[in-house]
């Protein structure tokens, strides 16, 4: 009888999704702490989970937003260091976000309701596939160095 344990891999599709969604949670966290830093606003749970919060109407919505877009290209370079197959890169970003979605939908206990959560989401998703992809799609497709020393005579 084997017991799961949470120091045993699950398997390398699930290690690198779990990867990827504790570097978007907590890149979103550095981006949004930094961006706080900089109008001296409080943190909190509410700017990464809460929908109200991303908006154009207030100042604090906008920089909100700038942070999940910066967070997305932080993301696509993730992608690019753990994922590293273009293919995957819309799967995993769907996952991440898919997931996003899930913790919104618990904290506030009911699905996100704003346009601007669901236009900024998904210009993030946008984002973070299309770059991601580029990144991964270059290293795929680097030229191959082959060797060209003297060959010998069989």
């Amino acid at each position: 009888m084997s017991v799961i344990s949470p120091f045993r891999s699950c398997g390398p599709a699930i290690d690198s999704c779990a990867w990827a969604s504790w570097c978007h949670l907590s890149f979103l966290g550095l981006w949004l702490a930094g961006v706080d830093g900089l109008v001296h606003s409080s943190r909190s749970l509410d700017q990464i989970f809460s929908y109200e919060i991303l908006g154009f109407a207030t100042i604090q919505g906008r920089l909100s937003m700038m942070a999940f877009i910066l967070n997305s290209l932080t993301c696509a370079l993730g992608l690019w260091f753990f994922i590293r197959r273009g293919k995957q890169c819309l799967d995993f970003t769907v996952t991440v976000h898919f997931f996003h979605m899930i913790g919104c939908w618990i904290y506030n206990a009911h699905l996100p309701s704003a346009l601007s959560w669901w236009l900024v989401n998904v210009a993030c998703m946008a984002l973070m596939a299309v770059i991601g992809e580029y990144l991964c799609m270059r290293t795929e497709l680097r030229a191959i160095p082959v060797n060209t020393g003297p060959k010998s005579n069989l």
